[in-house]
């Protein structure tokens, strides 16, 4: 393989002549000039050199894209598509769609990519011949002082050989961590996946990687840290507590996507066992997102979420049976009165572990607070 260099390109990064990368990093851009020079080195310092870093500005106006272009002049993989504000959901669709490598990952602007991570993750897709392949990650503070906590995604004896997503209920409600990860692009394009270009929305990364577990035939999971997931960027859309409502959207574009596409590809009786898991996974994302909410909108976001489940019991698309026993309860609870929930349980937004076992113990007696600890140390 032959790599053509251009001077002033940075120490150990190819340039291909004619041929596509290995692998295409998306990186979405807006207004992140705090974190976006030391987003790009971790990139640029992959020890996977053969790669193109595809960055999408979507009309940042804080000198970000000043970053961009002096990045691209310093390394010739870097590309920069410049857009108006149109969001994320579309920068990303604008990336996947510009991409020509064998495979796509996915680098936050103000994350951090673990040196080898790109290519622990490409070798392990080729290795298991895989749709995709993902790894662990670490939260990761800044300030006062860095520190960093590990995330496993799925549990240790599951990584390191090819399983299909779907055939585990319980993958579905991981975090989504759609960064962790790198897809075949021919995997992406044959099932149609992209991301709901919604105007201003957050949590896109939701119905992206639903479609993505529910789609891949071999999925391989490396059991080590291949991102530093920042945590303390206060214009995050996790610190948005208006957006949490976005969450609603991707779920009702998961369930239409399960009732159309896929079950025109793997058949109704595939498509109902799909949705019901997909229910589970709700419940999952709507209390993580309860939690994040500013105190005035959890009533609202609670009634809403205890129509779509009555909703959803009542068509027998889902069961209380499918729950586990403490989120059982609080599900129940919550449908029968989402204003008597809220009034009884007003700690529970901000309770830790100890405080959930508080919640817990009033909300169901003892034996829920042992079904939920028990259920903490089988899977966190």
């Amino acid at each position: 393989m032959v790599f053509a260099n251009r001077a002033g390109e940075a120490a150990g990064a190819p340039v291909r002549s004619g041929e596509a990368p290995v692998l295409s990093l998306l990186v979405p851009v807006y207004n992140v000039r705090s974190y976006l020079e030391e987003s790009l080195a971790s990139a640029c310092a992959q020890s996977l050199a053969d790669i193109e870093i595809v960055c999408i500005d979507d009309g940042s106006t804080d000198g970000s894209a000043d970053i961009l272009r002096a990045r691209a002049e310093r390394d010739a993989r870097i590309r920069v598509i410049s857009k108006e504000n149109t969001g994320y959901g579309d920068s990303m669709n604008r990336g996947l769609a510009a991409a020509r490598g064998e495979f796509v990952g996915i680098l936050e602007p103000d994350d951090l990519a673990c040196a080898d991570g790109l290519r622990a993750l490409v070798a392990a897709a080729r290795k298991a011949g895989a749709d995709l392949a993902k790894g662990n990650f670490e939260r990761y503070w800044s300030v006062p002082r860095v520190r960093t906590a590990p995330v496993r995604v799925v549990p240790a004896n599951r990584c390191g050989k090819a399983l299909r997503p779907r055939d585990d209920a319980t993958i579905f409600s991981c975090e989504p961590s759609i960064w962790s990860a790198v897809y075949r692009r021919s995997f992406l394009e044959d099932n149609g996946i992209r991301f709901l270009p919604t105007p201003g929305a957050s949590f896109q990364d939701c119905s992206f990687a639903f479609k993505v577990l529910a789609s891949a035939e071999r999925a391989v999971y490396v059991n080590r840290a291949v991102v530093r997931y920042r945590q303390d960027n206060e214009s995050s859309s996790v610190k948005a507590p208006d957006k949490a409502f976005c969450t609603c959207g991707e779920y009702a574009e998961i369930e239409r996507w399960i009732g159309c596409e896929f079950a025109a590809r793997h058949g109704e009786a595939e498509a109902v066992r799909l949705l019901r898991a997909a229910q589970v996974a709700k419940y999952d994302s709507y209390m993580w997102s309860y939690v994040r909410l500013a105190p005035e909108l959890r009533a609202p976001f609670l009634d809403r979420m205890a129509r779509e489940f009555a909703r959803d019991l009542d068509a027998q698309t889902v069961s209380l049976a499918d729950f586990r026993p403490w989120k059982r309860a609080n599900l129940e609870a919550i449908v029968r009165d989402p204003e008597l929930w809220l009034k009884r349980y007003p700690g529970y937004a901000t309770a830790g572990s100890l405080g959930r076992m508080v919640h817990y113990l009033r909300l169901g007696g003892p034996g829920l607070v042992a079904s939920y600890a028990l259920g903490r140390l089988r899977h966190g």
